[in-house]
């Protein structure tokens, strides 16, 4: 289990956590939202200690974050990230970044497991292109499906996504959300999410706003509170209609 306890965070003057609490399951699905400079982003961010809390604490199986050494607390958190980067090297190398000692058969699930099978079947080398090299090119949507399957060849068991499919064009975002069931199938996962497209299925929603947690529960449960998230489904529920509405008219 995860908990998280009373956590405070501030960027110079900026206090962008204010007593922040929440537990996880294991084998949770959690959901972040809330508008742009909620603390959803930060919130994950302090889980694998890419900095920490001024005040508050984070435990992960009743241990302190604090006290497990940096290796092996990375090994048991994968995160994606709305804009991954892939270094100058083989796709191969990219994947197999998740975990060095896997073999070339272990890469090449991960690949699949993640959607990847159309990227490497556009280049004449597969999976061995380097990427960066000439003639190689990848969207934001595929260098994404890259970076899943390199978190799914991690094999950590608490997966943290922060505004993953953010950047991605209609069509990869269908191949990226079956990537992640691939990614996340038997973790506890913790995804941050602007676009409420992907919240209803999951276990628990965090709602933030202006660093504090304002409600937590399923979707059901919040939209029948008429509070902060009711008023969020409502505007997304809206646009959406919208647009589906504006495709029929122009047809």
């Amino acid at each position: 289990m995860i908990i998280v306890k009373d956590l405070h965070k501030s960027f110079e003057d900026n206090q962008v956590l204010k007593g922040v609490n929440y537990h996880i399951h294991p084998g949770e699905k959690i959901v972040v939202v809330g508008p742009s400079g909620s603390g959803k982003s930060t919130t994950a961010s302090l889980i694998p200690r890419f900095y920490d809390a001024q005040a508050g604490s984070i435990k992960i199986g009743g241990v302190d974050i604090r006290s497990i050494a940096h290796p092996d607390l990375m090994k048991m958190v994968a995160f994606v990230f709305q804009d991954p980067k892939l270094f100058k090297d083989s796709l191969f190398e990219n994947i197999r970044a998740g975990r060095p000692s896997a073999t070339r058969e272990e890469v090449m699930r991960a690949a699949h497991l993640a959607q990847c099978d159309d990227i490497l079947a556009k280049f004449p080398k597969g999976i061995d292109t380097v990427v960066g090299s000439k003639g190689v090119y990848l969207s934001g949507g595929e260098t994404q499906r890259i970076a899943i399957a390199r978190a799914i060849l991690k094999d950590a068991p608490i997966i943290v996504l922060d505004e993953a499919t953010a950047y991605a064009d209609p069509e990869n975002e269908q191949q990226i959300q079956q990537a992640f069931e691939g990614l996340t199938k038997g973790k506890t996962v913790i995804m941050i999410a602007h676009r409420l497209s992907t919240v209803q299925d999951a276990d628990q929603i965090l709602v933030m706003r202006q660093g504090e947690l304002v409600e937590s529960g399923r979707h059901n449960e919040l939209v029948k509170k008429n509070g902060e998230y009711a008023r969020m489904w409502e505007n997304y529920t809206k646009t959406t209609q919208w647009h589906i509405g504006n495709e029929v008219k122009v047809r």
